[in-house]
């Protein structure tokens, strides 16, 4: 493992000293960036190394070690720098390389050295003074204790690969800048994706450190209020890490979690991927972090590709730097004999060591490795960025104002390259603001950058390997997706599914279980009257009074307007009912007509017995105003023409009774003058008398108050009950008391009348069915207050008919029957009972 410083000295024969260290925040494990080439010497000395002191002269020294190609990145940006007169003019950069061995102290020593101007550490550096500037490269603890110390000197510090989220705190490390954003913004990609794709239930591998734990922190603060839950969340420990993996990968075969999400170092990953191919677990779309998205290690393991395919990660923005790859293919050992990593690589790549020796001939011109590969650079590019963002903070340092610039600005003023303080060269790097040679806008927002990052998939290949391919980007807060050419685990193009429970449909919504995640619901109809036309509502939606909702109760329809009609078998058996009863009163009318001579039509008075089944007749046929769509003289007529047809035909019997009362108690000693006053003048007189009261009654109600046609909406259900309101109870409580009273009145003349001697007594018949009229209507009142909407309608026409067939038959069938079936019975003696 390597830990690498590169400093940026400035130096020259005049100036006391200049530093600018750039130290690798990234443990890059025992390889380098250069294939095949392992990292040996640290092993070999034991110490910081003398050997790897690879430098050029120059006026400002620049001492590194790091990944190879971010080394001969940072290199060329020097080169490009030098020769561009535009910036940092008269002033010539340099660098020096110093290995520490992978080891915090010794980091730090490196740092007390340069700073202090130690010669032991580097036998071909120059004594320093003063260190101004630091460029690391170093694992966020050793970026950390850095930083610290070397805050309160006021020595920047730029790193290219530090993404901590810690490191962005102006209060605790003022001192700290990066050309890597933080990792905060990773994992706010991971979240966006996953809201994008609704992959309401992830699981979680992190690693046992700050990467890992901030990294899930932030990933939950994202999807909070997003309805994405976290199903699980597992640990993998360097120190345990086959352990680890094997209790992971179960974890992520029980769970039913479809996608995971993995925040952790690379070596890791091959572990717990190896773990997976084991037990044959090769159906999770995996989510990766910028730590492993870029692994090659992983991508070209034929072992663990069914596990890999499909791989969607956040990666470091990639880009090409125009001549790099040039410069890459002029470097040859003997014109750098100190770079003992490129000999390595020489050797290696020619077969020649210094036994046989090397003809001289050999060139990477025409070579197809990684090392000369800069289609994709990412943390060299990192490192390109951090050698311009110091130089440009130099160049603002050592600039002079331009005139007319605010003089109280203490950044204006220019500094003379013989006085220079860390502290100002920290406060012109805060307001570094320049344009890339190659186009790109670079300015630091406090620490850290705008985030820029590539998502990139790992996808199958002609060749039957993975290979890498971005897929997207991310600038700023735009998300730049192209998701048809995402190839995912199951090898199309089909999004996966990753839900605990599966999106409720329309017509339901989501009600939560029990000390579960919210993710993980249950699918409950909506009632009746309430809609969803939504997918995963939390919600049903009450209809509007008006409409209700239909049988899918996705959408709210205009309730249908319910009465009682002719076409409904209710309807239908009420009219048959009506119809008959009227007919069969005609039919009994003609009988009475047809025999309207005989002694027991005539017996009565037969003009009454006439008037009554007209009324009767009426009183059936106006059930039939009851029946249909009710309107403003439809709701008028019924009340009226049951109210008068009932008071005529109660007025009837009442004034038959009185006849009977009086025809027998006539026929007592010194009564014989009481029939003048029940003549047939005074019948038909006393009819009317009582019928004119209920129509004043009627005239008076509807006048004032009469039943209109109403739409009742206070019933829930699929219908609006269209009924005749009552406006005034007062008006039809009147009405049906004045009938109830005639008949009570009748009833009690028609049963003190019952036993009077007659072998044809009809009060006894009158008695009979007022009985049943009073037992009708005093069963009515009950059940039409408790009937809702039609049905109280049924209740009223049921009570009209069931009166009028009572008083039908009680009245009228004895007499049908002696007239069609006895007619030996029609005479008057037999009447008389002689």
């Amino acid at each position: 493992m390597s830990w690498a410083s590169l400093l940026l000295t400035a130096w020259s024969s005049r100036s006391p000293s200049l530093l600018l260290v750039v130290m690798v925040s990234r443990d890059v494990g025992l390889r380098v960036g250069l294939e095949g080439v392992q990292t040996s010497m640290c092993s070999r000395t034991g110490s910081p190394m003398e050997e790897s002191n690879l430098g050029q002269d120059g006026d400002i020294v620049l001492g590194l070690f790091f990944p190879l190609m971010s080394m001969y990145a940072m290199e060329f940006a020097l080169e490009e720098i030098n020769s561009n007169p535009s910036l940092l003019p008269g002033v010539r950069l340099s660098h020096r390389i110093l290995d520490s061995c992978g080891r915090h102290p010794w980091a730090l020593l490196g740092a007390f050295s340069l700073v202090g101007g130690d010669r032991s550490t580097c036998n071909t550096m120059p004594v320093l003074r003063s260190s101004h500037v630091w460029l690391n490269q170093t694992w966020q603890r050793t970026a950390m204790i850095l930083s610290r110390t070397l805050g309160p000197l006021f020595i920047p510090m730029i790193s290219y690969l530090a993404s901590c989220p810690c490191l962005s705190d102006r209060q605790q490390y003022p001192n700290f800048f990066r050309t890597i954003p933080s990792d905060i913004n990773q994992a706010k990609v991971m979240a966006r994706l996953a809201i994008r794709f609704n992959w309401t239930w992830i699981g979680a591998v992190l690693s046992d450190n700050d990467y890992g734990r901030l990294a899930i922190q932030v990933f939950e603060e994202e999807i909070q209020e997003s309805g994405v839950c976290v199903a699980f969340s597992e640990i993998l420990s360097r120190e345990t890490i086959e352990e680890d993996a094997i209790r992971v990968a179960n974890t992520i075969q029980h769970s039913t979690a479809r996608v995971i999400l993995i925040f952790t170092w690379y070596t890791d990953v091959a572990e717990l991927f190896l773990q997976l191919a084991k037990i044959n677990v090769t159906d999770r779309q995996f989510l990766a972090s910028e730590a492993w998205s870029t692994a090659t290690d992983l991508l070209h393991n034929v072992a663990l590709s069914k596990v890999a395919s499909g791989v969607l990660g956040v990666a470091i923005r990639s880009a090409d730097i125009p001549g790099f790859e040039k410069f890459l293919r002029r470097l040859h050992p003997s014109d750098r004999p100190s770079d003992f990593f490129l000999r390595e690589f020489w050797e290696k790549e020619f077969g020649c060591t210094s036994i046989p020796l090397c003809s001289g001939r050999e060139t990477l011109e025409g070579v197809k490795k990684r090392f000369t590969d800069t289609s994709h650079l990412r943390a060299a590019y990192n490192a390109y960025l951090a050698v311009y963002v110091a130089a440009h903070g130099l160049h603002s340092l050592l600039s002079c104002p331009d005139e007319g610039s605010d003089p109280t600005d203490n950044s204006s003023t220019c500094s003379s390259p013989y006085n220079i303080t860390p502290k100002e060269l920290l406060e012109h790097l805060n307001k570094v603001n320049f344009t890339t040679p190659h186009g790109e806008k670079f300015f630091f927002e406090g620490a850290d950058i705008p985030a820029v990052y590539d998502l990139v998939n790992w996808k199958s290949t002609p060749a039957g390997s993975l290979g890498m391919f971005t897929i997207g980007r991310l600038v700023g807060s735009d998300l730049h997706l192209n998701e048809s050419a995402i190839q995912w685990s199951t090898g199309s193009t089909q999004v996966p599914i990753s839900v605990c429970s599966k999106s409720c449909p329309p017509g339901t919504r989501r009600a939560n279980r029990k000390g579960e995640p919210v993710c993980c619901f249950d699918c409950i109809p909506c009632t009746d009257g309430e809609v969803n036309n939504e997918t995963g509502s939390h919600q049903c939606r009450r209809c509007p009074i008006e409409f209700w909702s239909n049988l899918g109760h996705t959408a709210c329809i205009p309730r249908k307007v319910d009465f009682l009609s002719f076409n409904e078998t209710m309807g239908i058996v009420l009219t048959t009912a009506a119809v008959s009863g009227a007919v069969v009163t005609a039919a009994v009318f003609i009988v009475f007509l047809h025999y309207r001579h005989t002694p027991v039509v005539r017996a009565n008075n037969s003009e009454l017995s006439f008037l009554l089944l007209l009324s009767l007749k009426l009183c059936f046929l106006c059930a039939l105003v009851f029946i249909g769509r009710p309107s403003v003289w439809s709701c008028r007529l019924q009340q009226a023409a049951f109210g008068i047809s009932f008071v005529l035909c109660v007025s009837c019997l009442q004034v038959k009774t009185i006849v009977v009362l009086a025809a027998f108690r006539s026929a007592r000693p010194g009564a014989g003058g009481l029939m003048k006053w029940f003549g047939t003048g005074q019948q038909r007189g006393s009819v009317c008398f009582y019928t004119c009261i209920q129509v004043i009654i009627c005239t008076i109600w509807l006048s004032l108050s009469p039943p209109v046609p109403y739409r009742d909406l206070g019933f829930q259900g699929s219908k609006v009950n269209l009924e005749c309101a009552m406006s005034s109870v007062v008006g039809f409580a009147v009405v049906l008391g004045y009938i109830g009273f005639l008949a009570c009145l009748c009833l009690l003349l028609a049963f003190l009348a019952r036993k009077l001697p007659d072998n044809f007594n009809e009060a006894k018949f009158i008695t009979f069915s007022m009985l049943i009229f009073c037992a009708v209507w005093v069963a009515f009142v009950p059940a039409y207050i408790s009937s809702p909407g039609k049905y109280s309608v049924a209740v009223e026409i049921f009570a009209i008919l069931a009166s009028s067939y009572g008083l039908l038959l009680c009245i009228f069938a004895p007499k049908c029957f002696i007239i069609l079936l006895k007619p030996e019975r029609n005479t008057k003696k037999h009447l008389m009972g002689r």
